[in-house]
């Protein structure tokens, strides 16, 4: 008796507690956290607190009742494989730098990778039918909505120059993120313009731009072919010009090219029985043809703001000003725009895998191996590393490699690099899977998981954390769409 009464209220709580979860997901440096959850550390997810909630009320739960996606396999030896390299690096006698000791850049780095992890089995578990995933896109976007909203105040303070709303931004910013406003570019709710555009390319885009390209959406309110969607995506189109992040604004025209090239249906892609092959061929360089002009006239539009905006940015500018001058080449247009520090980074991380090319240094180790790993080249060509080198006090963050790909090889190896790899995969099939479905709306799913990995395949050239929890969101929902589907009809909770 007791338990038909607390049934219900556990099942209310975690439905708040999932809702919650979605909702937080655009705060990502979180001022108040305790130092027992990382109170120290730059990534400090507010969705953190709900997570635990969920573990308690239906995950754990969960993974003890009921069977375990084979999806959500796949992660399992990277992380045995990240955990052994981890431990290993305590064997080496590595000297602590900026105060840090390997010990507690492990633990740190082990952590994180708990919290992705606890992040990824969390969103692919709790979907349980197709209004579960329509659920929790409602709760994405309306995240993302107030993540839009107060990025659009910040771009408002900055168009018009308003020190008035600027200084009330400003206040009010101390309570959602451990870091200043910047008077000259906006970081929504996040920890700077980079995490806030990253974001938009991760969390909303995939899943709004493919129900924009497959007149799909999760709301009944839509007026002829618009739908709150395509608003969606034209604010992100228009708002992530403020944030002057030049790999966000790249992966943005990147993902919009390509997504509207090969994810866009085509309504009469299927030739008449009889047909020719010269009649067929012609007739596919011809769609081939149209669907570029389209892919380019959408490219216009995504690239006309991104001008507009970013001319009024001096340093921003310099993204097309450089080539006006004489001797221009690519090495120098790297080096004017200031991508000298990242070529430098990365060359670090792969001189790191280079000397432990099996298991790596171990994660968060990077750190300690830097300045041993770096490219033979005058530093003082490259202030920001030259800044990195040198001991300064009251500095105490050390150096990531900013690049997911080159983390892994230097961090884990080969092996774990490969083991990650093999869960990227298994999440391709799952949504090409999806994609091949001959109902419309497990179409819509498989064409955003596919948005969703091409947009992390972009981000994660410029990014490195596992903390994070955009990706863990792509990889999780196109699980739990995956598994969802593969359940018979009965048990999706709904009547076709």
């Amino acid at each position: 008796m007791i338990q038909a009464h607390i049934r219900p209220l556990l099942g209310a709580a975690q439905k708040v507690a999932w809702a919650a979860l979605l909702f937080t997901l655009p705060v990502t440096s979180f001022p108040y956290f305790p130092p027992a959850m990382g109170g120290d550390a730059l990534v400090r997810p507010l969705a953190v607190y709900p997570l635990i909630l969920l573990a308690a009320l239906a995950v754990l739960p969960a993974l003890f009742t009921r069977p375990v996606s084979r999806t959500v396999l796949t992660l399992l030896p990277f992380v045995l494989i990240a955990s052994v390299s981890s431990l290993a690096s305590l064997l080496r006698g590595i000297e602590p730098a900026l105060g840090i000791s390997v010990e507690a850049r492990v633990l740190r780095g082990m952590i994180t990778l708990a919290i992705g992890c606890a992040f990824y089995v969390t969103i692919a578990i709790i979907p349980r039918t197709r209004q579960d995933l329509e659920f929790s896109l409602r709760w994405i976007y309306a995240g993302g909505l107030v993540a839009l909203l107060w990025g659009s105040l910040q771009a408002v303070s900055i168009f018009f120059s308003s020190q008035t709303l600027f200084a009330f931004l400003e206040k009010a910013q101390t309570y959602i993120s451990i870091r200043p406003l910047r008077p000259d570019r906006i970081s929504g709710l996040t920890y700077e313009p980079h995490w806030f555009a990253e974001q938009i390319i991760l969390l909303l885009l995939p899943w709004t731009l493919a129900a924009a390209l497959n007149g799909y959406s999760v709301y009944r309110w839509r007026w002829r072919w618009l739908t709150v969607e395509w608003l969606i995506v034209g604010w992100c189109v228009l708002l992530l010009p403020f944030t002057y992040s030049r790999a966000g604004l790249l992966n943005l025209a990147i993902l919009v090219f390509l997504s509207v090239i090969f994810f866009r249906p085509s309504r009469n892609n299927r030739l008449p029985n009889g047909a020719k092959t010269k009649s067929a061929a012609r007739r596919l360089a011809g769609w081939g043809k149209r669907r570029l002009v389209e892919a380019v006239v959408v490219l216009g539009l995504v690239l006309l703001p991104i001008y507009l905006i970013g001319d009024r940015n001096p340093f921003f500018a310099r993204i097309w000003g450089y080539w006006k001058q004489p001797q221009a080449s690519l090495s120098g247009y790297l080096s004017y725009l200031g991508f000298d520090a990242r070529l430098v980074y990365g060359q670090a991380a792969f001189n790191t895998y280079l000397a432990y090319p099996v298991l790596g240094v171990g994660l968060g180790n990077y750190a300690f191996y830097f300045e041993e790993m770096l490219p033979y080249r005058p530093i003082a060509e490259v202030p920001e590393v030259l800044h990195m080198v040198t001991p300064e006090p009251g500095r105490d963050r050390l150096i990531t490699s900013k690049n997911l790909y080159l983390r892994l090889l230097a961090e884990t190896g080969i092996v774990g690099a490969t083991a990650y790899l093999a869960f990227v995969i298994a999440h391709v099939g799952c949504a090409v899977y999806l994609w091949l479905s001959t109902d419309r709306r497990w179409q819509y799913w498989g064409t955003a998981s596919l948005c969703g990995l091409l947009a992390f395949a972009l981000s994660a050239m410029t990014f490195d954390s596992f903390v994070i929890p955009n990706t863990w969101v792509v990889f999780g929902l196109i699980c739990a769409a995956t598994r969802v589907m593969m359940q018979p009809l009965s048990l999706h909770g709904e009547t076709e």
